[in-house]
């Protein structure tokens, strides 16, 4: 007999067509918190305000809550009840009422890092999406929206600062204790509440606003990291400078915290006027944060910056709308970054990881739109889909109407909807009002989940001698959509004549919106050379058969940075595919196109970095119908090797110029950098006798963290004695800082070795690797997973790794459990014998008692492929 306690309940399904408008409304919540480490007291009053005519009771979400008293307008009150975790209160016929309840929590407990919890002495709080409800009883949804006010009574030793939203309007002491009374007068959702208490120092600066307004800057961090609090400071202003500039959104508070926390499941979080963030993405220098880290401080900071219009102003009605705040500021904060450094580089990154993430996701079992229609748990669907998809949607309603009329659009999209909940529908209708262009067809994109193709090819018109351009496009299925229809799709295109009798035609968009079409290009003697879906301008997948020698050409002539290094990629990747299928790989046209790229004295050398770079193996994977992790990795390194010996004299070229100080964080320094820890790579890969010496040389001798990491994780790939010397020096630098040490447990986790597997099993038992905090199980887990040939090791020993941390983890944070299992659910793109080994780990992973809803929902649609 099967015992039923051990059955983990199925999840409800919630769906997007069942929505309602919440029955009560609460525009007033005052909360009082009795602030404790092992138990905070929470004393919330909710005015609150029948919504309707519906006789509905007042239902109130909790989780793991219970009330300690329940009062009506001041006076006890017994008409209430549990249904499961929630509270039910009976008003009768009162059209409104002022509801208080009493409850006690324990912060200490709570390892879920949602709600209210300590980390190293401190309590905070992480309410999105549904975290409110673990803090006190509340409707707990986006659409209802309340002015808060929020007084915290604590310890004054062990909480000597009190944050919470809005502006401190009170404080006195009491005793041994202090409190602070704090008003927000803006309304917002429960997902926005945020709370903060500890011992803290800060960054004070401040900002001008457009209108003159003087506005109230800090940056919160442990005493001993301020000193790595100025780039967040500089970034932060100057995305409140950037976005009053380009969307003419001024800051609405005069004060504005940002609070970095060690434990932390996200990157940052929102919360109006006080930004809780992961230390990732605040602290920083230069013997500690590599100039990837420090793009990521300035990215973070203007993207939860950002939300203060897109996200908080006008937030989200549901959360199957979670991409109307996160895909149009993930846009935002790339277009930010792009102007703070190299355009066409900001570009390449973010491609790169929508095809690292979000492609895969389209192509697996866990495939949505970017507008769900179901979910079981809304913390699932904090994908690259609602992100980076989503800013992709973004980007092309820009791309089609330009930046004059979107700016149109947003402007009507922000005047028309402040202060409300609004939907995916109202900013698309605000861009087709304000920029006057019919959206219609381009909807599908919201609605319609996997990656299009558009197969393109070039004819000539016997009659009249033109150049067609022939172009059809198809979306593959996903689950529960096996027919897509055509979307709107904005291809910049441009030919180029090599003959020179046509001249070179100037770019053009064409808007493919049917299933076929043809596009004349114009009369060439020879077959004119396409550049086509130029700085991507849709994210889509384009087969195009080339000539011999048209992707070197583009790689080196194409006048689109983006379009340049497509080019270069395409090529490598081609000749990859090739060779792993068997074919006799011929490295040449790849050597001569990157020698190319690399004697471009005109060319940023950021660019260069990451054209010259060699396509992931994850990648080259996702070009093959079965991936095989071996022999990706043997033919990668071969091509590696031969790219490194035939230019072994412009890399070491490259390594001699030395390095840019680190502390300059110039486009170029930064460029200069990257170019040589790629440049580095190349020449290990060799195997040349001296590289691991001179790999040595660079990390002993490396002022900051850029080069010393690049050196660390080429020598990490080793064998050489340098390798373990390297390892144990930076471990005995950094094992105080648990920033850099993250770094340490990564790069033996991304290590090309063949006992990787085994090395990862055992940094699980090392005394600094904790599954209490996320950094540092991504830092190792997560990065295993991202090592492809070694996470589908052929025992299967990678696979039963992740499983049996995700039935560890799942009790304690079953976000970051959740999130493991992705990579295990593309068992269909794998041999017979690693889809069956995958299969069975999931299995598994089901089979445990008492699973959350978090990770049952990832491992049951994953286990369906």
């Amino acid at each position: 007999m099967t015992d039923a306690s051990s059955t983990p309940p199925v999840p409800v399904t919630i769906h997007r067509g069942d929505y309602r408008p919440p029955e009560w409304q609460v525009p007033d919540i005052a909360l009082d918190f009795a602030l404790g480490i092992d138990e905070t007291r929470v004393s919330s009053a909710l005015s609150v305000v029948r919504h309707g005519d519906t006789p509905a009771p007042l239902t109130l979400r909790g989780d793991g809550l219970t009330p300690l008293g329940v009062r009506v307008d001041g006076e006890g009150w017994n008409d209430w009840r549990m249904d499961g975790p929630d509270l039910i209160v009976d008003l009768g016929d009162r059209a409104a009422a002022t509801v208080e309840i009493d409850t006690a929590i324990d912060p200490a407990a709570n390892t879920q890092l949602m709600g209210l919890y300590a980390s190293n002495g401190m309590l905070c709080t992480q309410c999105e999406a549904e975290g409110f409800r673990r803090i006190t009883f509340h409707p707990d949804r986006p659409d209802v929206l309340s002015r808060y006010k929020v007084r915290m009574t604590g310890d004054k030793a062990r909480f000597p600062i009190l944050l919470s939203n809005g502006n401190c309007i009170a404080s006195g002491e009491e005793g041994s204790d202090h409190w602070a009374l704090w008003e927000d007068p803006w309304p917002k959702p429960s997902y926005l509440f945020a709370l903060v208490a500890g011992d803290l120092v800060v960054n004070r600066d401040e900002f001008v606003t457009m209108s003159g307004r003087k506005v109230e800057l800090g940056i919160w961090v442990r005493d001993g990291d301020v000193d790595r609090t100025g780039h967040a400071m500089k970034a932060l202003k100057d995305s409140m400078a950037w976005d009053e500039r380009v969307y003419g959104r001024e800051y609405d508070l005069d004060l504005f915290n940002i609070v970095a926390v060690s434990d932390f499941n996200m990157g940052a979080m929102e919360n109006k006027g006080l930004n809780i963030f992961n230390t990732r993405y605040i602290l920083a220098d230069p013997d500690t944060a590599t100039d990837l880290d420090y793009d990521g401080v300035e990215g973070v900071v203007a993207h939860e910056y950002f939300h203060n219009w897109s996200g908080n102003r006008v937030t989200c009605r549901d959360w199957f709308q979670l991409s109307l705040k996160e895909g149009f500021t993930v846009f935002r904060d790339q277009n930010f970054s792009a102007d703070m450094g190299s355009p066409p580089v900001k570009r390449i990154e973010d491609v790169r990881l929508l095809r690292a993430a979000q492609f895969p996701e389209d192509a697996g079992p866990l495939a949505h739109p970017i507008r769900p229609d179901s979910y079981q748990e809304i913390s699932n669907f904090y994908t690259a889909t609602v992100y980076n998809k989503g800013a992709e949607i973004i980007r092309m309603m820009h791309t089609m109407v330009g930046p004059e009329r979107f700016r149109q659009g947003t402007d009507l999209y922000f005047d028309r909807h402040d202060g409300e909940a609004a939907t995916c529908e109202d900013f698309v209708r605000a861009i087709e009002e304000g920029a006057g262009v019919d959206l219609q067809q381009f909807r599908l994109w919201y609605s319609q989940a996997g990656t299009p193709r558009v197969a393109a090819r070039i004819d000539t018109d016997p009659a009249s001698g033109e150049r067609i351009l022939h172009l059809v496009q198809s979306v593959p299925a996903t689950p529960g959509q096996p027919e897509k229809a055509p979307t709107l799709i904005p291809l910049r295109i441009k030919a180029f004549d090599l003959d020179g009798g046509h001249g070179v035609e100037e770019e053009r968009l064409v808007p493919l919106d049917r299933a076929e079409m043809s596009v004349s290009l114009g009369q060439y003697r020879s077959r004119p050379m396409l550049s086509i879906n130029r700085g991507f301008s849709a994210p889509v997948i384009v087969d195009f058969a080339r000539e011999e020698g048209e992707l070197a050409w583009l790689a080196a002539h194409d006048d689109d940075p983006f379009a340049r290094y497509e080019a270069l990629q395409q090529l490598m990747l081609d000749t990859l595919v090739a060779a792993v299928s068997g074919e006799t790989a011929d490295h040449r046209a790849v050597i001569e196109a990157v020698a190319t790229t690399l004697n471009d004295r005109a060319a940023d050398p950021a660019f260069v970095a990451e054209a010259v770079l060699l396509p992931s193996e994850a990648f080259i994977g996702d070009q093959m119908v079965t991936v095989d992790p071996d022999a990706i990795r043997r033919e990668r390194l071969a091509l590696q090797a031969a790219i490194g010996v035939a230019l072994e004299s412009e890399w070491r070229a490259i390594l001699g110029e030395g390095a840019p100080p680190a502390a300059i964080l110039s486009r170029k320094a930064k460029g200069g950098r990257r170019l040589r820890g790629v440049a580095l790579a190349y020449l290990a890969a060799t195997g040349l006798a001296d590289v691991p010496a001179l790999a040595f040389g660079i990390f002993s001798d490396a002022d900051g963290m850029t080069e010393r990491q690049a050196a660390l994780a080429t020598l990490a790939h080793g064998d050489s004695d340098e390798r373990a010397h390297a390892l144990d020096i930076f471990y005995q630098r950094y094992r105080d800082n648990p920033l850099v040490l993250d770094k340490w447990f990564q790069v033996q986790a991304w290590s090309m070795r063949a006992d990787t597997v085994d090395a990862v099993r055992g940094l699980a038992e090392h005394p600094d690797f904790t599954l209490s905090n996320p950094n540092r199980v991504r830092s190792l887990y997560g990065a295993l997973t991202g090592n492809q040939a070694a996470f589908h090791q052929a025992d299967g020993a990678g696979y039963r790794l992740i499983a049996d941390l995700v039935i560890a983890l799942d009790p304690k944070n079953p976000q970051t459990s959740a999130r493991m299992i992705p990579p295990l659910g593309r068992w269909k793109r794998f041999d017979e014998a690693r889809a069956a080994m995958m299969k069975a780990e999931l299995q598994r992973i089901l089979a445990q008692p008492g699973l959350s809803r978090d990770v049952t929902e990832q491992a049951s649609k994953s286990l369906l492929g």
